[in-house]
Protein backbone atom coordinates (compact mmCIF):
# COMPACT_ATOMS: atom_id res chain seq x y z
CA UNK A 1 0.00 0.00 0.00
CA UNK A 2 2.67 2.38 1.27
CA UNK A 3 3.99 2.68 -2.24
CA UNK A 4 0.81 3.47 -3.49
CA UNK A 5 1.32 7.06 -1.77
CA UNK A 6 2.05 9.18 -4.18
CA UNK A 7 0.32 12.98 -3.09
CA UNK A 8 1.55 15.36 -0.84
CA UNK A 9 -0.55 18.63 -0.22
CA UNK A 10 0.01 22.07 1.42
CA UNK A 11 -2.16 23.96 3.16
CA UNK A 12 -2.29 27.21 4.94
CA UNK A 13 -3.84 30.18 6.27
CA UNK A 14 -7.50 29.25 5.95
CA UNK A 15 -8.49 31.24 8.88
CA UNK A 16 -11.07 29.13 10.41
CA UNK A 17 -13.26 31.49 13.00
CA UNK A 18 -12.55 34.64 11.16
CA UNK A 19 -15.62 36.82 10.45
CA UNK A 20 -14.39 37.88 7.74
CA UNK A 21 -16.09 36.84 4.35
CA UNK A 22 -18.27 33.93 4.92
CA UNK A 23 -17.06 32.04 7.70
CA UNK A 24 -19.75 29.59 7.58
CA UNK A 25 -18.50 28.72 3.89
CA UNK A 26 -15.13 28.74 4.35
CA UNK A 27 -15.19 26.04 6.85
CA UNK A 28 -17.49 24.10 4.71
CA UNK A 29 -15.08 24.73 1.90
CA UNK A 30 -12.19 23.08 3.99
CA UNK A 31 -14.22 20.12 5.22
CA UNK A 32 -15.01 19.21 1.69
CA UNK A 33 -11.16 20.12 0.55
CA UNK A 34 -9.93 17.59 3.75
CA UNK A 35 -12.80 14.90 2.54
CA UNK A 36 -11.99 15.11 -1.33
CA UNK A 37 -7.98 13.68 -0.27
CA UNK A 38 -7.72 10.46 -1.77
CA UNK A 39 -6.58 7.66 0.74
CA UNK A 40 -5.04 5.56 -0.67
CA UNK A 41 -2.63 7.76 -2.68
CA UNK A 42 -2.08 10.71 0.00
CA UNK A 43 1.32 10.28 1.29
CA UNK A 44 0.83 13.76 3.75
CA UNK A 45 -0.49 16.81 4.40
CA UNK A 46 0.95 19.46 5.88
CA UNK A 47 -0.97 22.57 7.57
CA UNK A 48 1.76 25.01 7.50
CA UNK A 49 0.04 27.96 10.41
CA UNK A 50 -2.78 29.78 10.56
CA UNK A 51 -5.71 27.43 9.94
CA UNK A 52 -7.44 28.49 12.79
CA UNK A 53 -7.40 32.77 12.66
CA UNK A 54 -7.50 32.04 16.91
CA UNK A 55 -6.21 28.83 18.43
CA UNK A 56 -5.37 28.40 22.44
CA UNK A 57 -5.78 25.20 24.74
CA UNK A 58 -6.40 25.70 28.22
CA UNK A 59 -6.00 22.10 29.98
CA UNK A 60 -9.30 20.96 29.62
CA UNK A 61 -10.72 23.61 27.45
CA UNK A 62 -10.41 24.22 23.41
CA UNK A 63 -11.91 26.68 21.40
CA UNK A 64 -15.72 25.13 20.71
CA UNK A 65 -16.64 23.79 17.07
CA UNK A 66 -14.64 22.59 14.05
CA UNK A 67 -15.87 19.39 14.69
CA UNK A 68 -16.42 18.99 10.56
CA UNK A 69 -12.60 19.60 10.39
CA UNK A 70 -11.23 17.53 13.20
CA UNK A 71 -13.84 14.43 12.53
CA UNK A 72 -12.18 15.02 8.57
CA UNK A 73 -8.86 15.29 9.81
CA UNK A 74 -8.79 11.91 12.21
CA UNK A 75 -10.66 9.68 9.01
CA UNK A 76 -7.20 11.38 7.57
CA UNK A 77 -5.33 9.55 9.95
CA UNK A 78 -7.22 6.44 10.03
CA UNK A 79 -6.51 5.61 6.85
CA UNK A 80 -2.80 6.03 7.26
CA UNK A 81 -2.56 9.85 6.07
CA UNK A 82 0.16 11.38 7.55
CA UNK A 83 -1.35 14.89 9.00
CA UNK A 84 1.10 17.23 9.90
CA UNK A 85 0.16 20.49 11.28
CA UNK A 86 2.99 23.65 11.91
CA UNK A 87 1.39 26.32 14.04
CA UNK A 88 1.34 29.82 12.87
CA UNK A 89 1.40 33.37 14.39
CA UNK A 90 -2.50 32.71 15.10
CA UNK A 91 -2.29 29.17 16.07
CA UNK A 92 1.02 28.65 17.73
CA UNK A 93 -1.25 28.21 21.33
CA UNK A 94 -1.41 24.06 21.04
CA UNK A 95 -0.07 21.77 22.90
CA UNK A 96 -1.48 18.25 23.15
CA UNK A 97 -4.45 18.07 21.49
CA UNK A 98 -3.81 17.41 17.93
CA UNK A 99 -1.21 15.21 19.36
CA UNK A 100 -3.94 13.24 20.84
CA UNK A 101 -5.35 12.90 17.33
CA UNK A 102 -2.66 11.30 15.69
CA UNK A 103 -1.77 14.74 14.63
CA UNK A 104 2.19 15.39 14.32
CA UNK A 105 2.87 18.89 15.37
CA UNK A 106 6.44 20.18 13.68
CA UNK A 107 7.86 23.73 13.88
CA UNK A 108 9.72 26.13 10.78
CA UNK A 109 11.43 25.89 9.08
CA UNK A 110 10.91 22.10 8.59
CA UNK A 111 13.24 20.03 6.05
CA UNK A 112 12.50 17.31 3.97
CA UNK A 113 13.07 14.98 1.18
CA UNK A 114 10.86 13.13 -0.96
CA UNK A 115 11.07 11.48 -4.32
CA UNK A 116 13.88 13.33 -6.38
CA UNK A 117 13.36 16.71 -4.60
CA UNK A 118 14.20 18.20 -0.87
CA UNK A 119 11.64 20.69 0.49
CA UNK A 120 12.29 23.93 2.98
CA UNK A 121 8.67 24.60 4.64
CA UNK A 122 7.40 26.71 7.18
CA UNK A 123 4.60 29.39 7.81
CA UNK A 124 6.68 31.94 6.88
CA UNK A 125 6.66 34.34 9.86
CA UNK A 126 9.96 35.68 11.04
CA UNK A 127 12.24 34.16 8.66
CA UNK A 128 14.43 36.30 7.26
CA UNK A 129 16.77 39.22 8.44
CA UNK A 130 15.00 42.04 10.32
CA UNK A 131 11.92 42.16 11.65
CA UNK A 132 13.06 42.85 15.41
CA UNK A 133 9.27 44.16 16.88
CA UNK A 134 8.16 41.34 15.10
CA UNK A 135 9.92 38.75 16.43
CA UNK A 136 10.64 40.00 20.04
CA UNK A 137 6.63 39.86 20.02
CA UNK A 138 6.65 36.49 18.69
CA UNK A 139 9.25 35.61 21.66
CA UNK A 140 7.01 37.28 24.01
CA UNK A 141 4.34 34.95 22.84
CA UNK A 142 5.88 31.86 23.22
CA UNK A 143 7.40 32.48 26.33
CA UNK A 144 6.36 30.03 28.90
CA UNK A 145 5.83 32.33 31.67
CA UNK A 146 3.53 34.90 29.33
CA UNK A 147 1.37 31.60 28.09
CA UNK A 148 1.30 30.56 32.13
CA UNK A 149 -0.12 34.05 32.99
CA UNK A 150 -2.63 34.54 29.68
CA UNK A 151 -3.84 30.83 31.02
CA UNK A 152 -4.91 32.05 34.01
CA UNK A 153 -7.86 33.99 32.19
CA UNK A 154 -11.06 32.81 31.75
CA UNK A 155 -11.68 31.22 28.47
CA UNK A 156 -14.75 33.81 27.90
CA UNK A 157 -12.18 36.79 28.34
CA UNK A 158 -8.92 35.19 26.36
CA UNK A 159 -11.34 34.41 23.38
CA UNK A 160 -12.89 37.97 23.70
CA UNK A 161 -9.71 39.21 23.37
CA UNK A 162 -8.37 37.13 20.30
CA UNK A 163 -11.84 38.55 18.67
CA UNK A 164 -10.88 41.95 19.71
CA UNK A 165 -7.22 41.57 17.17
CA UNK A 166 -8.66 39.64 14.88
CA UNK A 167 -10.87 42.45 14.05
CA UNK A 168 -7.99 44.63 13.93
CA UNK A 169 -6.00 42.70 12.18
CA UNK A 170 -5.04 43.19 8.40
CA UNK A 171 -7.31 40.70 6.99
CA UNK A 172 -10.74 42.36 8.65
CA UNK A 173 -9.18 45.91 7.30
CA UNK A 174 -8.36 43.99 3.54
CA UNK A 175 -5.20 45.18 3.73
CA UNK A 176 -3.37 43.39 1.10
CA UNK A 177 0.27 43.02 1.67
CA UNK A 178 3.09 43.76 -1.45
CA UNK A 179 5.48 40.85 -1.37
CA UNK A 180 8.89 42.37 -2.36
CA UNK A 181 10.08 39.44 -4.24
CA UNK A 182 14.02 39.10 -4.14
CA UNK A 183 13.91 42.22 -1.23
CA UNK A 184 11.11 40.34 1.11
CA UNK A 185 12.89 38.90 4.01
CA UNK A 186 11.99 35.54 3.83
CA UNK A 187 13.36 34.87 0.42
CA UNK A 188 16.42 36.30 2.07
CA UNK A 189 16.44 33.57 4.19
CA UNK A 190 15.84 30.99 1.84
CA UNK A 191 18.60 32.24 -0.59
CA UNK A 192 20.84 31.77 2.68
CA UNK A 193 19.65 28.59 3.24
CA UNK A 194 20.92 27.60 -0.72
CA UNK A 195 24.16 28.29 0.80
CA UNK A 196 24.68 25.26 2.50
CA UNK A 197 21.88 22.96 1.77
CA UNK A 198 20.51 21.82 -1.53
CA UNK A 199 16.63 22.69 -1.53
CA UNK A 200 14.02 22.73 -5.09
CA UNK A 201 11.60 23.93 -3.14
CA UNK A 202 10.42 26.58 -0.34
CA UNK A 203 6.92 26.61 0.27
CA UNK A 204 5.38 29.03 2.93
CA UNK A 205 2.40 30.86 3.74
CA UNK A 206 1.77 33.65 5.97
CA UNK A 207 1.22 36.76 3.42
CA UNK A 208 -2.30 36.07 2.58
CA UNK A 209 -0.71 36.22 -1.48
CA UNK A 210 0.81 33.85 -4.27
CA UNK A 211 4.17 33.75 -4.96
CA UNK A 212 6.41 31.73 -6.99
CA UNK A 213 9.76 32.73 -7.91
CA UNK A 214 12.63 31.06 -9.65
CA UNK A 215 15.73 31.08 -7.70
CA UNK A 216 19.34 30.49 -8.31
CA UNK A 217 20.16 26.71 -9.19
CA UNK A 218 16.67 25.80 -10.49
CA UNK A 219 14.88 26.37 -6.92
CA UNK A 220 11.21 27.16 -6.74
CA UNK A 221 10.35 29.53 -4.29
CA UNK A 222 6.39 29.88 -3.40
CA UNK A 223 4.33 31.49 -1.26
CA UNK A 224 0.80 30.11 -0.90
CA UNK A 225 -2.52 32.57 -1.10
CA UNK A 226 -5.15 32.63 1.88
CA UNK A 227 -8.60 30.92 1.68
CA UNK A 228 -10.24 34.07 2.48
CA UNK A 229 -11.82 34.13 -1.17
CA UNK A 230 -11.20 29.93 -1.97
CA UNK A 231 -9.61 26.91 -1.56
CA UNK A 232 -5.73 27.44 -2.36
CA UNK A 233 -3.37 24.61 -1.88
CA UNK A 234 -0.05 23.07 -3.40
CA UNK A 235 -0.05 19.14 -4.80
CA UNK A 236 3.16 17.53 -4.57
CA UNK A 237 2.86 13.87 -6.92
CA UNK A 238 6.30 11.75 -7.25
CA UNK A 239 5.59 8.36 -9.07
CA UNK A 240 7.62 6.01 -11.55
CA UNK A 241 10.70 8.86 -11.16
CA UNK A 242 8.31 11.83 -12.50
CA UNK A 243 7.36 14.95 -10.16
CA UNK A 244 5.09 17.42 -10.55
CA UNK A 245 3.72 20.21 -8.16
CA UNK A 246 0.81 21.94 -8.87
CA UNK A 247 -1.22 24.76 -7.17
CA UNK A 248 -4.89 24.40 -7.28
CA UNK A 249 -6.75 27.94 -6.21
CA UNK A 250 -11.02 28.80 -7.06
CA UNK A 251 -12.98 31.20 -5.72
CA UNK A 252 -16.32 30.64 -3.71
CA UNK A 253 -19.20 30.60 -6.16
Amino acid sequence: MEEKRTDIYFVSDVHLGLEVGDPAGREAEFVSFLESIPLETTRTLYLLGDIWDFWYEYKYVVPKGYAGVFNALQKLVAAGVEVCFMPGNHDMWCYHYFQSMGIRVIDQPYFFRYGDAAFCIGHGDGLGPGMRSYKLMKSVFRNKVAQWLFNLLHPRIAFAIARGWSKNGRLARKEKYVFKNENEPLYKYAIDVLQTKKVDYFIFGHYHVGVDLAMPGGARFLVMDDWIEGPNYLLYSYFNGTSTLTGHSRKIE
